[in-house]
């Protein structure tokens, strides 16, 4: 019978963050496998866990899977833990879980700390719904093509920022998603020197650019203004009829999203328009 993987969160800043449940687990366990073992020992340590540490990380992850899979099918339950928060978010650890669904390997949740959760329910922005999107791409021009594939989302949008990128994405964010647009930033989540600003663009891009930015950043933007379509239902038929070769039932299908109107009344209109056509 094989072990257990277990995906355990961990703090992502006051060790008294830690659940019992991931104590017990991680003392129990015969490996825990760690993003970066020098930084996991101090967690281990604070709470006197004697449990052998081994690497898991991008640069290892595809020959480390192959090791951890053997030893979870020798029946060995192993904890995976990140260096903050829950594992397999924004990290290579969703890959050893994949393997182990695969193989059949059993896995177990450790719930615990999240920087996106945590984040989100400080921030004041709508909650109901979010998106999740990792780091943005690091350089200029990825990023602000990837901007402009999010810009008009109607929902909160919530990514992972490093610090010395903080000002440089939030120019960013303003030249594509604009100035006035609500933003929140947790920097430093549940450490001593945790701040959340909340504003707008230009108010977050003035405010972070007076001096060095440290620590783990979350940035929060607030979901698009919703975009009226122009005109009226009788001049979007027109102009689809004339710009597209679509059938009239997909024009109808379009112009009744459009406008968030029945279809039904749509296609009334649309029997008036092709009558004088």
């Amino acid at each position: 019978m094989s072990g257990t993987l277990y995906v355990v969160a961990t703090p992502i800043g006051n060790l008294e963050d830690m659940t019992y449940r991931a104590v017990r687990i991680l003392e129990e366990a015969a490996l825990v496998a760690a993003e970066d073992t020098r930084h996991s020992r101090k967690l281990l340590n604070h709470y006197g866990i004697k449990t052998p540490l081994i690497s898991y990380h991008e640069h290892n992850e595809e020959s480390r899977s192959s090791q951890l899979i053997d030893k979870l099918k020798a029946g060995e339950s192993i904890a995976l833990i990140s260096d903050a928060g829950t594992p397999c978010i924004a990290d290579p650890g969703y890959r050893l879980v994949s393997r182990c669904r695969q193989e059949g390997v059993m896995v177990a949740a450790v719930p615990g700390p999240s920087a996106v959760i945590t984040a989100l329910s400080i921030s004041g922005l709508p909650t109901d719904a979010f998106r999740f999107v990792g780091f943005l791409p690091a350089k200029t021009h990825g990023r602000c093509q990837y901007l402009e594939q999010i810009k008009d989302e109607q929902q909160t949008i919530v990514c992972y920022e490093a610090p010395h990128r903080l000002v440089a994405c939030l120019e960013d964010i303003a030249r594509v998603c604009g100035t006035d647009r609500p933003i929140a930033i947790a920097r430093e989540l549940t450490k001593r020197h945790e701040e959340l600003f909340s504003g707008r663009v230009d108010e977050a891009l003035d405010y972070f650019s007076r001096s060095p930015v440290k620590g783990e950043i979350v940035i929060l933007l607030g979901a698009a203004q919703e975009r009226l379509p122009e005109g009226t239902v009788a001049e979007a038929l027109v102009r689809l009829r004339n710009e597209t070769d679509l059938s009239w039932k997909d024009i109808v299908k379009q112009v009744a999203k459009e406008f968030g109107v029945p279809g039904s009344d749509v296609y009334k209109e649309s029997l008036a328009l092709r009558s004088l056509m």
